[in-house]
């Protein structure tokens, strides 16, 4: 097939418009064209009036490739790459000691899902419940005020992805085409088939807990094993080497094979991964805020008279300051149409964070506005990024009235410098509720200085974000792990603890839950191959 990229039509044009387009390009016939299948699609919304659909078109013509030859302008015409998956290896026989994956969100799903159709029967391990009875948990924090520590937006199967607007992309390098069969496996579980060529395709909540279960059986009729309420105590380590897991509950695993898939807030898990002596480094994360505002602010700032269209949805953005002071002030996981959730995993602290559903029709949009922190911040030892992050939350939760409201803020009045007072017209999402404080109490004076900087000059770019009546909830923190546990970049193994996987966004290696996913595809294949090494009978 020939890929054809950078067809633009108009946003209203009617569907024959595409096969037109392709004719006219390629120089041929109707009766040439074979088929044709859009691989991307995405819009140019610099001019508001006249915001164009930008199309990427693979095509299957009577004269296949060779018709390329003949083509005299071959500019934005290339033959179609092949995406296509294709495992590593499939195992030959059951290996005697299974592989173990510590972690079931969007890493270690993955993980599990290609082991599973490899043929190794992985064992998954997850100190959460499975996702509905995980979801009444969630919500009885949000509705009454009831953290379950074990079982929440961070805990449980799916992991922190399921409890978001379920994004389904990422800024990673994927040569492999590894995101490709991501979403091919996510459409087999019930998403929506559009998520295969709208350049920012997303899922929601509420389809993404149908899917993990599909996908969760998937792996068990296959062979695999998932154990909802394990909690990993301790990694049995010996001359360098795994041996195999201890659980709360007294049980041992014995495994040569571990991948450590927890997300970013297993802070537990990191402080004793670290007391084993496994190599673990600081690195950088970011703190903030989430900003709410009317989406219909955003959707006319972004797309003028066009706001509303429904091939264009909820409308987005995506914003970046420099600071005078030397901070990067930047928007994160924004939830077009959604809502500010509550989002701690322990008790006495206070953590937001944004969710949509598919729909995105809810009433605001939310974002993260965050200031980039690095371990020059938290210098003293490499989980110091934990204590600086639980500071911030305990504060929060102070701050709230100790009751798991958020301390919130009118825009208008942080900038000003003055404590709100009441709401204006944007009514705040976040659940159990918020308490009405001077936000420059919540984060360090460099980073306050750094958002009181940043918002108007947002504003410049989307007309309203600096509104008086927008609405900031604090805090933000766990927008990325502040640890990396550093691993070989061939075999994907801890740099001094052969055996351990370290992957996926608790690990440091990804941040989202297609890079997620991505990650826990290639350690799955790494994993699986040093098996059938180790399987291989030595030569004589």
């Amino acid at each position: 097939m020939l890929r054809l990229t950078d067809i633009q039509l108009p946003l209203d044009h009617p569907e024959s418009a595409i096969q037109a387009a392709i004719l006219q390009r390629l120089s041929i016939a109707e009766e040439d064209l074979v088929s044709f299948i859009i691989f991307r699609r995405s819009y140019d919304a610099r001019k508001k009036s006249a915001i164009v659909l930008i199309y990427t078109i693979d095509v299957e013509t009577r004269q296949g490739n060779q018709l390329l030859v003949s083509i005299k302008n071959k500019s934005n015409i290339t033959i179609t790459p092949d995406t296509s998956y294709r495992f590593v290896t499939h195992a030959e026989a059951a290996p005697a000691l299974r592989p173990v994956v510590i972690g079931f969100g969007p890493c270690g799903l993955f993980v599990a899902l290609i082991l599973a159709q490899m043929g190794f029967r992985p064992i998954v391990l997850e100190r959460g419940k499975e996702v509905r009875e995980r979801t009444k948990d969630t919500w009885g924090l949000w509705r009454k005020r009831e953290l379950q520590p074990e079982s929440n937006v961070q805990f449980g199967e799916g992991g922190a992805g399921t409890f978001s607007d379920g994004k389904l992309w990422s800024q990673v390098k994927d040569p492999k085409h590894y995101g490709r069969k991501v979403l091919t496996e996510f459409v087999k579980a019930g998403a929506p088939d559009e998520i295969m060529y709208v350049s920012k395709p997303h899922i929601g909540t509420f389809r993404l807990v149908k899917m993990i279960e599909e996908m969760r059986a998937n792996i068990e009729a296959l062979g695999g094993e998932i154990r909802f309420q394990q909690k990993v105590t301790d990694i049995d380590i010996e001359d360098g080497q795994v041996k195999g897991v201890q659980l709360e509950d007294g049980a041992y695993i014995p495994t040569r094979h571990l991948v450590l898939a927890v997300g970013h807030s297993a802070r537990d898990t990191f402080q004793m991964v670290h007391q084993r002596g496994i190599y673990v480094e600081a690195k950088p994360f970011s703190v903030g805020f989430r900003i709410e505002h009317p989406q219909s602010v955003i959707d006319k700032a972004r797309f003028g008279p066009n706001a509303g269209n429904k091939i264009l949805g909820a409308a987005d953005y995506k914003l970046v300051h420099h600071a005078s002071n030397g901070r990067s002030v930047y928007s994160f996981c924004m939830c077009p149409g959604g809502t500010v959730v509550a989002a701690t995993s322990e008790p006495g602290r206070v953590v937001t964070n944004g969710m949509s559903q598919y729909s995105r029709n809810e009433r605001n949009a939310n974002s993260a506005i965050v200031v980039g922190i690095t371990p020059a911040d938290y210098p003293e030892h490499p989980l110091a990024g934990i204590d600086f992050q639980r500071k911030l939350e305990s504060l929060a939760y102070q701050l709230g009235g100790e009751n798991y409201n958020a301390p919130g803020q009118l825009v208008g009045d942080f900038l000003a410098k003055k404590t709100s007072t009441e709401l204006g017209t944007v009514v705040p999402s976040y659940k159990p509720g918020i308490t009405l404080v001077d936000l420059a109490q919540a984060l360090p004076a460099f980073a306050i200085e750094a958002i009181r900087e940043a918002l108007p000059e947002f504003d410049k770019q989307i007309k309203g974000f600096a509104m008086n009546d927008a609405v900031i909830t604090g805090v933000e923190t766990r927008t990325s792990s502040p640890i990396r546990i550093k691993r070989d970049d061939h075999s994907l193994q801890s740099l001094n603890t052969k055996g351990l996987y370290p992957a996926g966004e608790g690990a440091g290696y990804a941040g989202g839950i297609l890079s997620a996913a991505i990650d826990g595809i290639r350690v799955a294949e790494a994993l699986a191959l040093d098996m059938q090494r180790s399987l291989q009978p030595e030569a004589t």
